[in-house]
């Protein structure tokens, strides 16, 4: 029996009547695909995700990697899962349509991947190349293009992002790898590279490495920083001029991470002796071009911990219903009375309306988000690069990625502790898939960015560098929400919530703004303070305001015809949004007064009372 539960239905839910994303399918970007062929495109990637890539994911947790001669080998059941969804075109989902695309939006594309990465993350995360290879399609001339990026597409290669360096950690501006220019077009390419995600592994035939490594322009000394780093296509075969692997080239795996989770997948050491590369674009552009690969992957580690927490809650959910245990709490000192299903018992109730509540609301979060994709995409395609709509959504969409990250990865793994907590001690024991549901999904806190460097981001860069117009414009939604009427009246206590918790937003970015002018001269010590929980609160308040606009959703649709199962879930929808603008949307009083009873007393403590 698969591990995996998917919920097609909210998904659906989501794209189709929250969102109606299918009034842009079919047309422009999205013309080969329209509403019907995109529900059967889903229909059938929730059956690969639960069949084939469910298949391995014990298997790719318990049978070890192997790491011989600078060689990674998969467990057979992985290379299983990869052959069922290569075979299946399935990575032709997110291509662009002159590399062979099938036209799906972000938003349909992001929701076939939020159901693989719930099935089995590890398998996902090699099918990895091809995504990269379209993004870097976008940054080659038209000869790297035939050279490297078609035959990565068409021969269904491997890749990976090649930042971080053992003593530079998240600190990449701080890297030592170097290139240098053989004067024939292509690079040498010297340094270690640590924690390189699926760095090897012998499925495909060959991997394509995006490198950033700090070039040598004599008599110019190197430059120091981000500023001074270069992207570079660095293959693990070199590629002959029909696109065929040609000889083995010098980036080779010298250590194969011992990790507490995600095992399946090859967390590798890098070393590159010289290795040869071709340089992407013009020198010292490589950070901002190695960010369009960080962005995609930031959006993934959130979507995978949202989705982990989504089957973990709704295996729970399952147990919940069969595992009898107890009297009802009416009758709990009536030694006679019957046993009840523990989903009777009001703390087991309490823990798993918790979780649905928060991964709904995530994952409306996530497919709003690649709703704007959506809306950047075809402004794109219309030729309206640049105009002030597509420029609103651009960093709309910047705003949006710190929270699908930084709050999905942190609540997620936050929650897992409930699933796994509903089935008791049971729940600990691996014949339940929760622990390692637990164990794979801390990663997602970690990598692509800490939760600390996401507030940062948020605050600093998405927020500070426009002045805040970005945040403006989706708080003034947010606020038109809260003053609206839909649902008649039903949802007025909601709409009340929502409001206060905007205000306090605004008042914790308000004090958050007026530290930058502290006494002390260091108040950017209680910015940083305040950055983490500030970005939980934005975060809460766009999940609570996605939350409203789906009960509104639901309680018109309760007004009609409907099945008993269609009838149950809008009930639940408007349950969902009614808990969480409740039980979460006032804790954000709390949230702001930390932030404004921050002082200097922690940053003043000496090192040593740690």
């Amino acid at each position: 029996m698969s591990h995996y539960r998917s919920n097609l239905r909210d998904i659906e839910f989501n794209l189709f009547e929250l969102l109606r994303v299918q009034r842009s399918l079919g047309t422009g970007p999205f013309e080969q695909m329209d509403e019907d062929s995109a529900r059967a495109v889903l229909a059938e990637v929730e059956r690969l995700s639960r069949v084939d890539l469910a298949a391995s994911f014990t298997e790719s947790d318990r049978v070890p990697l192997r790491l011989v001669d600078g060689e990674v080998s998969i467990p057979e059941g992985l290379t299983a899962s990869l052959d069922a969804y290569f075979g299946g075109e399935w990575h032709r989902m997110q291509l662009p349509e002159h590399l062979g695309g099938l036209g799906a939006s972000q938003s349909v594309a992001w929701a076939a991947m939020s159901m693989m990465l719930g099935a089995n993350p590890a398998a996902v995360m090699y099918t990895a190349g091809p995504f990269f290879a379209a993004i870097t399609d976008r940054l080659v001339t038209p000869e790297q293009r035939e050279r490297w990026v078609v035959p990565w597409v068409e021969r269904q290669w491997g890749g990976t992002m090649v930042l971080t360096e053992p003593d530079a950690g998240s600190d990449v501006g701080a890297g030592r790898t170097k290139a240098t220019d053989n004067g024939d077009g292509t690079w040498s390419i010297t340094g270690v590279k640590r924690f390189i995600t699926n760095g090897d592994f012998d499925w495909p035939e060959n991997i394509v490495h995006l490198v950033l490594a700090r070039p040598e322009l004599p008599p110019e000394p190197p430059r120091p920083g981000t500023k001074g780093l270069s992207l570079f296509i660095v293959p693990k075969y070199w590629v002959n001029d029909d696109g065929s692997p040609g000889e083995r080239n010098g980036a080779k795996v010298t250590h194969l991470e011992d990790k507490m989770g995600l095992k399946g997948s090859s967390t590798c050491e890098l070393t590159f002796e010289g290795a040869r590369g071709v340089l992407v674009g013009e020198t010292h552009d490589g950070i901002a071009q190695m960010f369009k690969v960080i962005e995609y992957a930031r959006m993934l580690v959130g979507t995978k911990a949202i989705e982990t927490l989504s089957t973990a809650y709704l295996n729970s959910l399952a147990y919940a219903r069969q595992r009898v245990q107890g009297a009802d709490l009416l009758r709990a000192t009536d030694k006679s009375a019957p046993r009840v299903e523990i989903i009777r018992h009001p703390d087991v109730r309490r823990m798993l309306m918790r979780q649905k509540a928060h991964v709904e609301g995530m994952r409306a979060l996530v497919l709003y988000t690649a709703s704007v994709q959506d809306d950047i995409e075809a402004r794109e395609a219309a030729g309206e690069a640049g105009s002030e709509e597509h420029r609103a959504a651009v960093k709309r969409n910047d705003l949006l990625l710190p929270l699908v990250k930084g709050y999905g990865s942190e609540k997620s793994y936050e929650l897992l502790a409930d699933s796994l907590q509903v089935l008791g001690g049971s729940g600990y024991c691996r014949e339940y898939p929760h622990e390692q549901y637990i164990r794979d999904a801390k990663i997602d806190t970690l990598y692509e960015g800490t939760t600390g460097i996401q507030g940062q981001d948020l605050f600093f860069r998405k927020i500070g560098k426009d002045q805040g117009q970005t945040l403006l414009a989706l708080t003034t939604e947010i606020a038109e929400s809260a003053k609206g009427d839909a649902g008649d009246g039903a949802l007025a206590a909601e709409r009340a919530q929502l409001g206060d918790a905007l205000e306090e937003v605004q008042q914790m970015l308000g004090a958050m703004v007026g530290y930058l002018g502290h006494e002390s001269g260091k108040g950017i010590y209680l910015v940083g303070l305040a950055t983490t929980e500030f970005l939980y609160a934005l975060a809460e308040l766009v999940i609570g305001w996605l939350h409203l606009r789906s009960a509104e959703v639901a309680l018109a649709a309760l007004a009609g015809e409907l099945t008993d199962a269609d009838r149950a879930f809008y009930e639940g929808k408007v349950a969902s949004a009614r808990w969480f603008c409740g039980q979460v949307l006032p804790g954000l009083a709390t949230r702001r007064r930390t932030i404004a009873g921050s002082d200097m007393a922690l940053m003043e403590l000496d090192d040593s009372a740690f």
